[in-house]
């Protein structure tokens, strides 16, 4: 299995995704949108979408966005298996026909996740019905006209959907280190601005949410590459 991850800042790299392809010898190529040209579909069979600091309706300020919606629904229509983070989930929305708008409040911080209808979703079902998530965004998206919404927040009605056991989008992050939160912080700090949801940068450092949550999203990896597998008749 091959996996294209999509940049849209250096400072926001796949972290704990790149850490378990490593370790389960799974090529994995890096394009950073804007300086990258997107590589054609069948030169991978995984594709993740990464967060970053722009919103998806910033065509004025960041025109390879619109590259990139064409590269997303061109993914879609190959029948591509698709993970969306944060930035990523809302494009996913928006080529799905969602809607993308300002959350009530900004989401900072560790959250509580909690999943509904789950075990409808294939692979999903991985996931705990609750756990702590990190999350850094001030939109939000809709569920997109056929998808099924998986999992909200005190602070964000939609964290999580599923469309056809093979793309999903999450507006929160299992693949966050400690070293991206730090480059997080570094290079976003201005947005840490009080709020009900949003936490200091001392409470965005916790090893133990870190891990539990890596650990997450490596067994959400192992079954989709097991599912791939299958499919392709490999071990």
């Amino acid at each position: 299995m091959k996996t294209l991850c999509v940049m849209h800042v250096p400072f926001e790299t796949p972290g704990s995704i790149l850490s378990w392809a490593e370790e389960n010898n799974i090529k994995t190529e890096l394009c950073l949108a804007g300086v990258d040209s997107f590589p054609c579909h069948d030169s991978y069979d995984l594709l993740a979408i990464l967060g970053g600091p722009m919103n998806i309706y910033e065509e004025d300020l960041y025109p390879w966005l619109k590259d990139e919606k064409a590269f997303i629904h061109g993914a879609i229509e190959q029948g591509k298996t698709i993970l969306g983070f944060c930035l990523g989930a809302q494009l996913l929305s928006d080529a799905l026909g969602g809607k993308v708008t300002r959350n009530e409040h900004p989401e900072i911080g560790w959250h509580k996740i909690k999943t509904f209808g789950y075990r409808q979703a294939k692979h999903f079902s991985t996931l705990p019905p609750e756990f702590q998530a990190f999350s850094w965004h001030g939109d939000t998206f809709s569920v997109p006209p056929g998808a099924l919404a998986l999992a909200e927040s005190a602070g964000c009605k939609n964290q999580a959907f599923s469309c056809e056991d093979r793309i999903f989008g999450f507006q929160f992050h299992l693949e966050s280190t400690i070293e991206t939160i730090s480059a997080l912080i570094e290079n976003c700090k201005d947005e840490l601005v009080p709020g009900p949801y949003v936490q200091t940068a001392e409470e965005l450092l916790r090893p133990d949410f870190v891990k539990e949550a890596n650990g997450l999203m490596a067994g959400l990896l192992e079954s989709l590459k097991n599912d791939f597998c299958q499919r392709v008749g490999k071990s």
